[in-house]
């Protein structure tokens, strides 16, 4: 794209001011804004009144396979799972995008070190996960890395540095997800240097259209991947790819499996997995009424009784169905640094835009069915999102040291 075209493009939604300080730029400066102008899918812009609202469907429960259950079948599931990782069937893919803000780093999320008598960092926990089903099933599982364009470098770099923790560089491919821009509260787009526009990951849901957009979707036809794990970075208990599951999870035919922790109250911050208007969904917290909190199935128990904690399996089939177009756009009030008038750096302290993300919790509900997988909470699930308190690296840490993870 020419710079005569780059300002075609932006004066035709209004947006010419992102080439205030063109003429300041050095080449690679004037290069890079151009590049991004290209690269960027401004569109959303125009969608800003037209976000996800509040309107829901129908809400009923959603069974999950529970532990019992899960006990009781485990030869069964352990062997089906086995199978088709050996057959090459089962990939996974870690959304590793995020930076360590939250918890004081300027690193991406995963170079946080969490040791205490010994570097131990979020990625070597990940990664360690993923190679017991490795050496439990002499199988190299393909290993997709969801990046972002804030944090690919740097997370190349640290992972060839540490020789991938023992993961095979082979079976490993990284991928950066496509970005969304950010806008003031009237459209008009922040600019967060001279020579770029405020952006932002498009949305846990972007995985697949980013992966598509990278040509990765050749690769799982190519080798035959039916299956695929996805899931988040900050949590360092999670099973990847663990037998059980996909075993489960193929037997059930369905079009998605979901790791899910029973709640530890009724009204315990966490999306729950149901069913909207016959399809498969999660219902925020927030959203639950007193109805359905206080529900009950057929067995006495709470019926809206199972978290996500964002490990999904999808049917690799099934994804080119999941489209951009067909799920909402959640329009989400955000703090976005930029530059003002005067070329300044700005960091506001409450929100002043909007950022443009698509959710996980969307792609599941274009899909048909769904196999809620029951898992141990305290085996499972340690997510970290704060330096101390609820989800934190502090109550990480306790979780890891009770699973006998030596820190």
């Amino acid at each position: 794209m020419t710079y005569e075209e780059a300002r075609a493009k932006m004066s035709a939604i209004g947006q010419e001011h992102v080439f205030k300080y063109y003429d300041e730029l050095s080449a690679e400066g004037k290069a890079a804004l151009i590049k991004q102008v290209e690269e960027t899918d401004f569109s959303v812009l125009g969608k800003i009144d037209k976000g996800a609202g509040s309107d829901r469907g129908k809400f009923s429960p959603l069974a999950a396979m529970q532990l019992p259950e899960i006990e009781a079948r485990k030869q069964e599931l352990h062997d089906a799972g086995v199978k088709a990782i050996k057959e090459g069937k089962t990939a996974a893919l870690l959304l590793a995008g995020g930076m360590g803000t939250r918890l004081g780093s300027d690193n991406p999320k995963g170079m946080y070190d969490i040791g205490l008598t010994k570097p131990v960092y979020i990625f070597e926990r990940i990664i360690s996960n993923l190679l017991d089903v490795v050496k439990e099933t002499d199988t190299w599982i393909r290993l997709f890395i969801m990046t972002s364009e804030k944090n690919h470098e740097a997370t190349v770099k640290f992972l060839r540095e540490k020789n991938f923790f023992g993961y095979k560089e082979d079976r490993i491919v990284f991928f950066k997800q496509d970005m969304a821009p950010a806008c003031d509260f009237n459209g008009k787009l922040y600019m967060e240097g001279k020579d770029r526009i405020s952006t932002s990951p498009n949305g846990n849901a972007g995985w697949y259209s980013s992966m598509v957009r990278a040509g990765l979707d050749k690769i799982l036809t190519d080798e035959g991947i039916e299956w695929i794990d996805i899931f988040a970075v900050d949590n360092v208990l999670q099973r990847i790819c663990d037998p059980c599951f996909v075993g489960a999870t193929v037997l059930a035919n369905v079009s998605v499996g979901a790791k899910v922790v029973r709640k530890a109250a009724p009204d315990e911050a966490v999306g729950v997995i149901c069913l909207e208007d016959g399809r498969p969904s999660i219902v925020e917290y927030y959203e639950l009424s007193e109805e359905m909190m206080n529900a009950k199935d057929a067995n006495g128990e709470p019926a809206y009784n199972y978290g996500v904690i964002l490990n999904y399996l999808f049917r690799t089939s099934e994804l080119a169905g999941v489209t951009d177009d067909r799920m909402p756009l959640h329009v989400v009030k955000k703090k976005i640094p930029y530059i003002d008038e005067n070329g300044a750096p700005v960091k506001p302290t409450s929100p002043n835009g909007f950022k443009f993300e698509q959710l996980v919790l969307d792609m599941i509900h274009q899909l048909s069915t769904c196999l809620p997988y029951e898992v141990i909470r305290e085996h499972e699930f340690a997510p970290i999102k704060n330096p101390t308190g609820i989800d934190s690296v502090e109550s990480a840490r306790e979780l890891l040291k009770k699973n006998g993870v030596e820190l």
